[in-house]
This record gives C-alpha cells, structure tokens and sequence, in this order.
C-alpha cells in the first residue's frame, strides 16, 4: 500500500501540471485581459466615455487616449509583455515558492485574497458535508430494508420533488416564506451574523450563526441529499441480494447483524467513491446561494475575479481546488481498503 501511495503521489506532479497549464492557456485567451479593465477604468475616470470598441481588444487602445508609454508600462506590470509560455514558466516558478502572486483586483497576495473568503465556504461545505452524510446514510438504509413500503414510497416522493426544485427558485421561496418580515419571518435574509454579534456571548454567537446558516444550508445539501440518499438505497439493495448474505442468513444469523455486518461494509464502497471532494469543501461556493443570501465566500470571489479578469486569483483557486481533488482521490482509494481489506492496491 506504502508503493501505491507513492506511486499516486509522484502522478500528481503531472496532472497538476497539465491542469494548469490548459487552464493558464484558456484564461489569458480568452476575450479581455487585466489591461483592458484597467484602461477601461482610465477612460471612464477620465470621461471619454463609456463604451467599449468592437471586440473588446487591445487593437481598440488607441481609441482610449491612453499614451503607448502607459500601454506599455501597463503590460509590463501586470506581465504581458512576454510571450504566454514565458509568463506560464515564471507563474510555475513562484508557485514552488509558494507565490501566487498578487490580485489584480484587491492588490493583495492572492492566497491572503483565498484565505479572507475560505472560512464561509468552508463552514458551510464542512457543515453540509456531514449533515448530508449523517443523514442520507442511514436513511438510505432504512428505505433498502422497507423497499415498497409506504415510507419507500412517501419518502422517495418527497426526495425527488426536492431535487426537482433549482436551488436558485428553492433560495427564492426560502427567503420569500421564511426570512425576513415576510410571512413567518423565522430567518435572516441573508449574511453569516448579525449586526449585534460582537455583543453576544459564546453561547449566542453559536445559536445566531445556527441561525443565519439554516436557509443557506438547505439549499446548499437539496440536490446532493436525493442523489446520495438514493445511492446509498440502492447499493444496499444490491448487495443484500448476494449469495453470501442470503447464506448468513440461512444459518440463522439476526436480521440486523446481517444487514450492519455484512451487508453494509460492502454497500458503503459506492458512497466511499462520491467522497472524493470531501477535501474539496473547503473551497466549496455557489455563485447563485451566496448571492441571494449575501454570504461573502468563494462562488462570489470566482465570480468576481473572472469577470474582473484577475488572472493571478483564478489561478490560485484552480490550483489548490485541483490539488485537494487529487488528494481527496488518494484518500478514497485508502478509505477503500478500510471499508473492505480484501481490496488491494498492490
């Protein structure tokens, strides 16, 4: 197992590799470029007007009234005045050093940038995360072994409608029924805290983020809920149906030793595999949640940074959100062999 883990370890080096270098080419191709915001911001500030030229290029400088002197000073701070593999290879050099480099945007160092918007993702990816599993596990169970009874069918019901509904219509209707001063008025409309959270004991500072984080929760585990909760129903199903379980249970073995001993350890590997971004969540967003709730985490910042083209940002959340990929994938293949030692890699 020590050889496969070394093995896996050394493999990372390439796919990482390959990861960034496709992603740096995709981005500093695409339409529009640190500089163009930035002469964008000059020429609105200088009143020359706000629209832009056909394209959106940097054949459309000249119209800006900017000097070829600042166009030039421009490209070289933010580094396009070199060739795009030139500017990949300097890139991959500071992030050995641990460098991402500094935003375009905020004009900090990109991984203090990272590290301001993590802890709100990472409370509700950790949170979700769990309770998901906490949950959907032990129900999926439960529905296995009363497979086509009323609770099967009522519960599957519910799961699916749930899962039909978007999150963006299920945000909507949380905060339209439940938030606010509207109907029951049960939750915040949005944010992590309130306004008086500095004032609160430890106590009550638990209970108000309880609070403000119920509705954002909801919407951030409705479409994984269904899908693990069902995974999880018909894995056991599957397996209870096997030779060796219908074995145990000839012999006279209990029920629910059957089911929690010998049925389980095998129907848990399918749900071993939907772990491979458990690492994943600490830079879990959506885009959609945290704008209708308000809450200043890492869909927002992703949002925020392409549309800013802040390149030096993206970069850093595609590097550390590929790394914890690949680590998480290695830690799956070890929780293999703990659910089931007769798997092995060597």
């Amino acid at each position: 197992m020590g050889i496969y883990i070394l093995r896996r370890m050394l493999l990372m080096i390439p796919t990482l590799f390959g990861i960034t270098l496709l992603s740096f080419v995709i981005i500093n191709l695409a339409p529009g470029s640190p500089i163009e915001q930035r002469l964008q911001a000059i020429r609105l500030g200088g009143g020359m007007g706000s629209g832009t030229a056909a394209g959106g290029g940097l054949s459309a400088r000249g119209e800006t009234g900017v000097s070829q002197e600042v166009l030039d000073a421009l490209k070289k701070q933010y580094g396009f005045d070199k060739p795009l593999h030139e500017r990949y290879v300097i890139w991959m050099g500071n992030v050995m050093r641990l460098d991402f480099g500094t935003s375009f945007k905020y004009e900090e160092p990109v991984t203090q940038v990272i590290l301001q918007k993590m802890p709100v993702s990472l409370m509700f990816g950790i949170t979700g995360l769990i309770l998901t599993y906490l949950v959907c596990v032990p129900l999926g169970i439960i529905k296995a072994l009363k497979a086509g009874t009323r609770f099967d069918i009522g519960s599957s019901v519910i799961l699916f409608v749930l899962y039909s509904i978007p999150p963006l219509i299920l945000g909507i209707l949380l905060r339209l029924f439940l938030a606010g001063e509207n109907w029951l008025g049960w939750f915040p409309l949005g944010g992590i805290y309130p306004d008086h959270y500095l004032e609160l004991d430890t106590f009550g500072r638990i209970l108000a983020r309880i609070h403000h984080a119920i509705l954002p929760l909801a919407c951030y585990m409705v479409g994984s809920f269904t899908f693990l909760t069902i995974l999880m129903q018909n894995s056991m199903l599957d397996v209870i149906k096997l030779d060796y379980v219908r074995t145990a249970r000839a012999k006279g073995v209990a029920e629910k030793k059957v089911y929690m001993k010998h049925a389980l350890r095998n129907a848990l590997i399918p749900i071993v595999t939907g772990m491979s971004g458990i690492l994943s969540v600490m830079f879990a967003g959506s885009i959609i949640i945290e704008s209708i709730f308000s809450l200043d985490g890492m869909g927002l910042l992703t949002l925020t940074s392409t549309n800013a083209r802040d390149y030096n940002v993206l970069m850093g959340l595609i590097f550390f959100q590929s790394l914890l990929f690949l680590v998480g994938r290695l830690l799956v293949d070890i929780l293999y062999v703990v659910v089931d030692p007769r798997i092995d890699f060597t």
